[in-house]
């Protein structure tokens, strides 16, 4: 089983950027497949990047161009950088991580459904202004 453990975030203005953190142990992050969402308190959580074992990614319209996911096998560490945000950014966001039912995550195998996974972090706090 993987924890993950998300930092950064926090106040920033509109247009400023930031660098999230999911620091994962238990588990290497690079045989997962991951995710970063988030949530605010009037919509359901939702996908802003997914990204398979192999690398390969999914962003939402919403953030294409802005966002980058990136993953440090080494530091066992899932990134999102965030650049040109927006207020409609902010949110509490969340990484999340979850293998298939073979124990694995195959190239293509990036989900957009929060219940699809099962390992969350505690989520950290982003507020645009």
């Amino acid at each position: 089983h993987v924890q993950l453990v998300e930092s950064g975030g926090g106040s920033v203005q509109t247009g400023g950027s930031t660098k999230l953190s999911c620091a994962a142990s238990g588990s290497a992050t690079s045989r997962y497949c991951m995710g970063w969402f988030r949530q605010t308190p009037a919509n359901e959580r939702e996908s802003v990047i997914t990204i398979d074992a192999a690398g390969t990614t999914t962003y939402a319209d919403s953030v294409k161009g802005r966002f980058t996911i990136s993953r440090d096998n080494a530091k066992n560490t899932l990134y999102l950088q965030m650049d040109s945000l927006k207020p409609e950014d902010t949110g509490m966001y969340y990484c999340a991580a979850d293998l298939n039912q073979f124990g694995a995550c195959a190239r293509g195998e990036r989900w957009s459904s929060p219940s699809r996974y099962g390992y969350w972090g505690q989520g950290t706090q982003v507020t645009v202004s």
